[in-house]
C-alpha cells in the first residue's frame, strides 16, 4: 500500500490529533516536518496555497483539514473505528465544536507568556515576534479573545467535560474512543504540556485521567522523510482517489471547471484547480506544479467554500 505521509510540526495541536489517531489505529506513517511559519515553499508546491498544518499525503493525493484526514485513515483502517455507530452523529458534532470553539479558547490560554518556554524552548524575541506576526496574518479579521475571557470560558468548558466523564465510562461518549476524544484532546494538549499553566486541570481529576488514557495511544511507528523526498513521491505518482463518489451540485459548477477552494474562517488562501470531486462531504481539485507534478488536493465540505476561479 502507498505510504501515508504526514506533513506536521512538533507543537501543532491538530498534528497531535492525527499522530494519536495513527497510534489508535496502529498505522505506520512517515513524518515530514514543515516550517512553523511562512514561507512554506514545499507545502505550497503540494497544495497550491493552503497553509494549515497538518497535511496527509498519499502519493499524489493531498488531504487538507483533520476532519477529512481522519475519514481517510478510517477508510484505510476501519477498526478500531473513530465513528462508533451508536454515537456517530454526536461524536462528529462534538469534534467539530472542539476543533473550533474549544480550540480557539484554549489556544489563547495556552499562548500566555508563562507557557512560552515550555512550548517553544529557547526561542528568541525576534523569532517569537515573527511567529506572532505570522499567526496574526493567518487569523485575519477573526474576533480576538482576551486572556481573562479565555480563562473563564475554558474553565466552564472543563467543568462540562468533567461532567461528561462522571460515570464509569472511560471516554467522553462511553466505553469506546471516538473522533470526539481526539478532537477535544488536541484542543487541550498544549496547556497540558506547559507546567506553568496546566494547573487549571487540577480541579478536574476525571478529565486528567481521560487525557492520560488518550495520550497512551501514542503515535505508533513513524519514519522521518524529507520534504524533497515527499515532493518526489508526489511527482512520480498518480491520484488514486477521485472516482466512485456521487456528484452533488450545490454551486452550479460542473466537474472540470476551474475553481478556487479556501476555508471559511481563517487562513483564507485559495487553492485553484480543476474540480474533480464534489460529493456530499468532499471537494477536490486537480492542479499542476513544476515541482510536485500533477496532484489532487482534497478538502472537506464543512468549513470550506468554493467559487469559480477568476
Amino acid at each position: 500500500m502507498t505510504d501515508m505521509i504526514l506533513h506536521n510540526f512538533a507543537i501543532s495541536p491538530f498534528s497531535e490529533k492525527i499522530r494519536l489517531i495513527f497510534g489508535f489505529k496502529q498505522l505506520n506513517w512517515k513524518s515530514v516536518m514543515v516550517p512553523i511559519i511562512m514561507p512554506k515553499p514545499d507545502v505550497t508546491a503540494l497544495t497550491g496555497g493552503y497553509r494549515r498544518t497538518p497535511l496527509l499525503q498519499i502519493g499524489a493525493d493531498i488531504y487538507c483539514d483533520t476532519s477529512l484526514i481522519a475519514e481517510v485513515l478510517e477508510k484505510r483502517s476501519p477498526a478500531p473505528t473513530l465513528y462508533p455507530a451508536a454515537i456517530n452523529g454526536i461524536a462528529r458534532n462534538l469534534a467539530q465544536w472542539a476543533d473550533s470553539t474549544l480550540f480557539w479558547t484554549a489556544i489563547v490560554y495556552a499562548f500566555q507568556p508563562a507557557a512560552i518556554p515550555s512550548l517553544f524552548g529557547n526561542i528568541s524575541a525576534e523569532e517569537m515576534q515573527a511567529f506572532s506576526a505570522d499567526r496574526a496574518a493567518m487569523r485575519g479579521n477573526m474576533p480576538r479573545t482576551s486572556l481573562g475571557e479565555a480563562k473563564g470560558q475554558l474553565s466552564e468548558y472543563l467543568r462540562r467535560l468533567e461532567n461528561m466523564l462522571s460515570g464509569d465510562a472511560p471516554f467522553l461518549l462511553g466505553a469506546q474512543a471516538s473522533i470526539a476524544d481526539f478532537s477535544v484532546y488536541q484542543a487541550l494538549w498544549l496547556i497540558r504540556i506547559a507546567p506553568a499553566i496546566n494547573t487549571i486541570f487540577d480541579a478536574y481529576p476525571k478529565l486528567l485521567k481521560w487525557m492520560d488514557l488518550v495520550a497512551a495511544f501514542g503515535h505508533h511507528q513513524s519514519e522521518v522523510l524529507s520534504s524533497a523526498d515527499a515532493l518526489d513521491v508526489a511527482r512520480s505518482a498518480q491520484s488514486f482517489d477521485i472516482d466512485g463518489r456521487n456528484f452533488v451540485d450545490n454551486h452550479g459548477i460542473p466537474l472540470g471547471e476551474q475553481v478556487a477552494i479556501m476555508p471559511t474562517d481563517y487562513a483564507l488562501d485559495p487553492v485553484v484547480g480543476e474540480l474533480v470531486i464534489a460529493s456530499e462531504n468532499e471537494l477536490a481539485v486537480r492542479r499542476q506544479d513544476a515541482r510536485a507534478g500533477t496532484v489532487v488536493v482534497h478538502f472537506p465540505r464543512v468549513g470550506f467554500q468554493m467559487k469559480r476561479a477568476k
